[in-house]
């Protein structure tokens, strides 16, 4: 019995180890990098973003993020140590030691006489026969009685001394820390404690099984629904212009299944009447084309109505449902339009590459979704390439501010640009500082690029040809870390850069990588693995391979990313390519610089793992071809600001300077607003 009570006081303390054991390390984890966020703080600070409320944490936003399922379990986990903590603290669960003239209120070394005159006192007070309390009756058998007995009885003592107990040698009792009612097999608890055990290791395992592999099935590792992908791949073409990347992109099954409902109708028919210019409907057969847009499923017209909506900013007179659908709708658009990127440059053709042209498309859907840009603000106006659209982003633009293009904006001094803007166009001292702001958090990319073949010279076809690009990021205010000036987005997004090695006159994408700058203790652990894989490979010295670890170091500090990537040589020609590093949350901000590459005829002896056609993955059937009209469409469509001049695509046979089998970037840090393409000759 004494070992059954032992055992349920034991059982809060065992409850609370396993509680605290995974408990705190999690919390002090999550406090530090918690703080650790709070103390870099990256948003934009100009007036609009505050106005916004994106940033400003109010009581009730507060603790709306707080409110999280994994922030309120791990609140009840402390809320659940900390009662079990003061109940532990109340009960008395210290085994006693027996100690005779302690429980006699006697000094050790007393007479015998003494012994009986304390244990006559002790009696009157605990005896059965003067004390009815059950209580009292126990504490005088198993204590009072044995205390006397040990101190008086020659064989009792005899024993304590030896034993340090009046019974003599005393077993070693062990048990499990369970509640006592677990413990009654014999009575009805039995079944509990059986119950309890097949609940816990059988039935609460297949449970969290079950739940993992239906959303595992369902779900890729990026939380997009695998029905999202197959229907991303399967309407994927090579030549799709970029206003059709948004037919693609509402086809997201994520999408499909956000309810439409009768409400909804009244407010979609006025949404389409101010969006309606952005639908690309041909005005010449105007009713005909509204009704085609109205006869599509009721799921794609309400997605392109409310992403038109946010692209042109018309989304104040959405009803509450709607708004709601909206917001959920630009949650999952960031990772929707990541993963559409990667069906446009996931391997396509028999030489296993991508495309380009609805790559681009996807790149620029993303800076308008982030910017709430229109497309057709992209479109080349005047002298103008780019478009309206990059002013657009800047707080207090407007189309009807006319300035000169944009990459000229930016290249003016800001005493210049600030009496343009306050002088010309109307702005306040203190807007004109708002558009200094995000100017100053705008990202210039370089780019480095070099190919070649580790351990050879020149390039001969079938090489396996290592590509190794720098991106460096530089912003007025010298920051590296940022997240974009995005008023409209209400949801905090992290700059993504896309590194395109592509060839634009086949539309062809050799290698692709994303970039990121959030994270610089990852980028450090990258850049030094692969350097110190690529100096061992070549046969440098370990000193040698110390200094390139270094400055590879050094270089990811200043705000520098590594790429790295291999792909194999083509046949035997002269090839310009394109490296593209595009930024999926700003417009006007890309890079891009042209590549030559020569690959000779093969001279050296065996192969160089050629890789066979078999291995490259083919099309779906119905996305191998292209029809007349997809192209069709891609030229009638505005021009995008990656469109390429004739010269620029004239594919093998363009003229320049090529060293033999060796590759060059001609342009390292050339922007595509009007920055520096000329080649080196």
């Amino acid at each position: 019995m004494a070992a059954a009570e032992e055992n349920s006081a034991l059982f809060p303390i065992f409850v609370l180890t396993m509680i605290a054991l995974p408990l705190v390390p999690y919390t002090f984890v999550n406090l530090y990098l918690t703080f650790r966020k709070k103390s870099q703080n990256i948003n934009c600070r100009c007036s609009v973003c505050f106005r916004s409320g994106k940033y400003r944490k109010s009581i009730f936003r507060r603790i709306s993020n707080f409110s999280t399922y994994s922030n309120l379990t791990v609140l009840l986990l402390w809320v659940v140590v900390v009662l079990l903590s003061f109940y532990i603290k109340h009960i008395n669960t210290e085994i006693q030691i027996f100690e005779p003239f302690s429980i006699l209120g006697l000094e050790p070394g007393v007479s015998e006489p003494e012994i009986k005159k304390a244990y006559r006192k002790l009696s009157i007070l605990y005896h059965p026969d003067k004390n009815p309390d059950p209580e009292a009756n126990k504490y005088f058998i198993d204590y009072i009685s044995k205390a006397y007995q040990a101190l008086t009885d020659p064989i009792s003592r005899e024993n304590f001394e030896k034993y340090g107990h009046p019974d003599g040698r005393q077993g070693i009792q062990m048990g499990i820390a369970l509640p006592q009612f677990l413990l009654n097999i014999d009575g009805a608890s039995g079944g509990i404690l059986l119950l309890g055990i097949v609940g816990v290791c059988i039935i609460l395992p297949l449970t969290i099984a079950v739940i993992y592999l239906s959303r595992s099935s369902k779900y890729t590792g990026n939380y997009v629904m695998h029905h999202t992908m197959y229907a991303y791949y399967h309407f994927m073409k090579p030549s799709l212009a970029p206003s059709k990347v948004m037919e693609v992109f509402i086809r997201a099954a994520e999408y499909m299944e956000i309810p439409v409902r009768r409400t909804d109708e009244e407010s979609l028919q006025k949404l389409f009447v101010l969006v309606r210019s952005e639908l690309n409907l041909d005005l010449r057969n105007i009713r005909q084309e509204q009704a085609k847009f109205w006869k599509q499923h009721p799921a794609l017209v309400k997605s392109e109505l409310l992403i038109q909506a946010h692209l042109t900013r018309e989304t104040a007179e959405l009803s509450p449902y709607l708004q709601q659908d909206f917001k959920k709708m630009l949650a999952l658009a960031p990772r929707l339009l990541e993963e559409l990127i990667k069906m446009a440059i996931i391997p396509r053709t028999q030489q296993g590459h991508g495309w380009l042209r609805p790559a681009i498309g996807v790149v620029e859907l993303s800076q308008s979704m982030i910017q709430a840009v229109p497309l057709s603000a992209r479109k080349a106006t005047g002298g103008s390439s780019e478009g309206y659209g990059p002013f657009l982003q800047l707080p207090h633009f407007t189309e009807s501010v006319k300035v000169r293009s944009f990459q000229d904006f930016r290249e003016m001094k800001q005493q210049e640009r600030a009496e343009l803007l306050t002088q010309f166009a109307g702005f306040s001292d203190a807007e004109a500082q708002d558009v200094e702001i995000v100017l100053e958090m705008m990202p210039s990319i370089l780019i480095d690029l070099t190919c070649e073949t580790e351990g050879e010279e020149g390039i001969q076809e079938g090489d396996i040809v290592t590509m190794q690009a720098w991106i460096t990021l530089r912003r007025w205010n010298d920051s590296i870390r940022a997240l974009p000036h995005a008023p409209y987005f209400p949801y905090e997004k992290e700059e993504n850069f896309w590194l395109l090695l592509a060839d634009a006159s086949s539309n062809d994408v050799w290698m692709s990588q994303k970039v990121n700058f959030m994270d610089e203790a990852t980028a450090i652990i990258a850049a030094s693995k692969a350097i110190q894989e690529l100096k061992e490979g070549s046969g440098a010295s370990a000193k040698e391979i110390k200094i390139a670890v270094k400055e590879a170091i050094n270089r990811v500090k200043s705000g520098s990313r590594l790429v790295m990537g291999k792909f194999q040589a083509p046949s035997e020609g002269n090839y310009n390519l394109t490296s593209y590093c595009l930024c999926d949350a700003w417009i006007g901000c890309d890079a891009k610089s042209n590549v030559k590459l020569k690959v000779l005829k093969r001279t050296r002896a065996g192969t160089r793992n050629i890789v066979s056609t078999d291995e490259v993955p083919s099309l779906e059937d119905g996305a191998e071809d292209e029809d007349e009209e997809g192209d069709d469409e891609y030229d009638d469509d505005y021009e995008s600001e990656y469109s390429e001049d004739d010269e620029d695509v004239r594919g093998k046979d363009a003229q320049g300077a090529v060293a033999d089998g060796s590759v060059h970037d001609d342009a390292k840090g050339s922007s595509s607003d009007g920055g520096s393409e000329s080649d080196e000759n």
